[in-house]
């Protein structure tokens, strides 16, 4: 990730000797597993993603909450149930990021949230479609103390940018951009850190200098390049999958048929230091098991320490050392889903 001072600063100032701590006994929990290739987790996670709705105003074709393909529950995080989960793990928890599926936006709470994690000290993310950026949300959202805002810009015209972002209109994402920036300058504010992120994809693969250009005009702090998950690569059915190979996950075989390009290692850090909560309350591990099959635990009926803990979450962390292409939503998995420069 390209170095921002401004931005890792903020990071470290959420950083206590507790959370230190906890960092050094998670990492040093996972080295101790991948070398043993027995599991064994030592602290609570530094890292995690909270979901605040299922529900999204888009129809993008990769995504479940765009499809309106889930085969869980939908629904709103409710604040009660967040500000007690927080209240477990705001001591060790380092970063907390509100997204899994859905558009944060819509959950009429959301800033409410983020501004109660931030008052733990935590650094917060979200990203965000940007529909819902009106000015007097802008406003609002510079006022609740969030740290880094994503922006998903997939297009610099209306016309390329539709053909992923499904309903979406370009002209909301920039206006919503633009009142962000305009807000951090009235109110003094270095935070959010906004960031345009730009999922490659073939419809839009020609217009990546062109999108560099349009976030140094607006004003936005970075841009960041990411790769797209094609649920069914072999295939490709929506023709998304680039043709720069650099910004592809996927590269064709001998047979001319599309496979994944990186090679799948027997141990994952992200099982170790990060968790996902879906807005009910399960707890999964990974944001790539977007339909919450793989659930380790409830919190509705448990703590998260001992859902961490559970011989269940133990269990997972073995398969993953044990063959990571086994377990369904690692075999779609790229450990660098972005591509710098």
């Amino acid at each position: 990730m390209p170095f921002n001072l401004s931005d890792s600063l903020n990071l470290l100032r959420k950083l206590t000797i507790r959370r230190a701590w906890n960092g050094v006994k998670v990492l040093a929990s996972y080295y101790v597993s991948k070398y043993t290739r027995k599991p064994v987790q030592w602290g609570l996670p530094i890292s995690i993603s909270f979901e605040p709705t299922t529900s999204c105003n888009l129809r993008c074709p990769e995504c479940p909450s765009g499809l309106r393909a889930f085969s869980r529950p939908t629904g709103m995080l409710q604040k009660d149930f967040f500000r007690d989960t927080i209240d477990q793990l705001h001591r060790d928890l380092f970063y907390l990021v509100f997204y899994f599926q859905g558009e944060p936006f819509l959950n009429p709470g959301f800033l409410d949230m983020v501004q109660y994690a931030g008052s733990k000290g935590i650094y917060t993310a979200t990203s965000t479609n940007a529909h819902y950026l009106t000015d007097e949300n802008a406003r609002k959202t510079v006022e609740s103390g969030l740290d880094r805002l994503i922006i998903s810009i997939d297009g610099t015209t209306q016309e390329v940018y539709q053909q992923y972002r499904i309903g979406g209109r370009l002209e909301k994402v920039l206006e919503g951009a633009r009142n962000i920036v305009k807000w951090k300058k009235e109110l003094g504010s270095r935070t959010p850190f906004v960031v345009f992120q730009f999922l490659v994809v073939k419809p839009n693969e020609h217009q990546i200098s062109e999108v560099k250009v349009l976030a140094r005009e607006i004003g936005v702090d970075d841009i960041w390049l990411k790769t797209a998950q094609v649920y069914d690569y072999a295939n490709d059915p929506n023709q998304l999958i680039p043709t720069i190979d650099k910004y592809s996950r996927y590269r064709k075989n001998r047979k001319g048929e599309f496979e994944f390009r990186n090679p799948l290692h027997n141990h994952c850090w992200r099982a170790w230091h990060a968790t996902v909560i879906t807005w009910d309350g399960l707890v999964v591990p990974c944001c790539f098991d977007k339909d919450a099959q793989h659930r380790l635990g409830d919190l509705k009926g448990k703590s998260f320490r001992e859902i961490w803990q559970h011989p269940d979450y133990r269990s997972f962390r073995a398969k993953l050392l044990e063959s990571r292409a086994n377990i369904d939503i690692c075999a779609n998995c790229s450990e660098g889903t972005r591509v710098w420069g």
